[in-house]
């Protein structure tokens, strides 16, 4: 855990480290492909974080598979990830380590207790120092030897057959778990779901026009009590909006008047 004083990353561009934000750096432990380190990159672009901090890693050519992989990330993220050591990173960051197997429960605290990435999601906003995830190489992950030295243990619910993923793509689900330390919901390109109820007048006529209907198609009159409460069932799920109340209104009174139309029709034709 780091204290509340500032240290440097031992790399070259003697950055000065956050003491006081909850959005979490992302360190990719001795990745062994340019592609998944591009790849959580992209993740990162994303999920709104920004901090990527690389131990070992492979050569990253611009021209290469990490660039390519990380589509806008290449921009910004990529070209300003820090290298440093895993001792700058357990010595400057409350770590959450990332494992797919624990394999262990409360007689062993190497990879126990854990938390899932939702759970993760809800308090780490409460961890008053920076904060690091730790994704570890692609064919073994963290060591134990370096869970060990790692704050807390993170793991991703899967089957229990095959639960093990590949590093870009524990990256990217954890990422996505966590999108809500980063991004608000005007944040993303989803277009506001806001849904405002119908007013109740609204509903009110809407109700008096199933009646009617019921009375033009002879609904049974024992069961148009029971069939009205479940209506309103319906539509109180619903939470129509004041133009789906308008239109199921019109059907609903078009559907009522056709019988009449009928029989005016009918009688003409006598």
């Amino acid at each position: 855990m780091p204290d509340d004083t500032d240290r440097n990353r031992s790399d070259d561009s003697d950055t000065t480290l956050p003491t006081d934000r909850t959005t979490p750096a992302v360190a990719v432990v001795d990745a062994q492909s340019p592609g998944n380190v591009g790849t959580i990159a992209r993740a990162m672009k994303n999920f709104g974080f920004e901090d990527l901090l690389l131990i070992d890693p492979p050569e990253l050519d611009p021209d290469g598979e990490a660039y390519g992989f990380a589509g806008h990330a290449r921009e910004d993220i990529l070209p300003n990830a820090t290298e440093i050591t895993f001792d700058d990173l357990v010595d400057n960051y409350h770590t959450i380590g990332c494992t797919a197997v624990t394999n262990e429960d409360d007689r062993s605290h190497i990879r126990f207790p854990f938390s899932t990435p939702a759970d993760l999601a809800e308090r780490l906003p409460t961890v008053e120092a920076p904060t690091a995830l730790v994704f570890g190489r692609e064919r073994v992950g963290l060591t134990n030897e370096e869970l060990e030295r790692i704050d807390e243990i993170c793991s991703i619910p899967a089957a229990e057959e095959y639960p093990v993923l590949n590093l870009g793509q524990a990256a990217t689900v954890t990422l996505y778990e966590l999108r809500t330390l980063t991004l608000d919901e005007g944040d993303t390109q989803l277009p506001d779901l806001e849904r405002v109820r119908a007013p109740e007048p609204m509903y009110d006529r809407l109700y008096d026009q199933w009646a009617d209907l019921l009375e033009e198609i002879n609904h049974p009159d024992e069961k148009r009590e029971k069939t009205m409460r479940m209506l309103r069932r319906v539509h109180g799920r619903a939470d129509l909006t004041k133009r789906e109340a308008n239109t199921l209104l019109g059907l609903l009174r078009r559907a009522t008047e056709r019988p009449a139309e009928r029989s005016e029709t009918d009688q003409s034709s006598r």
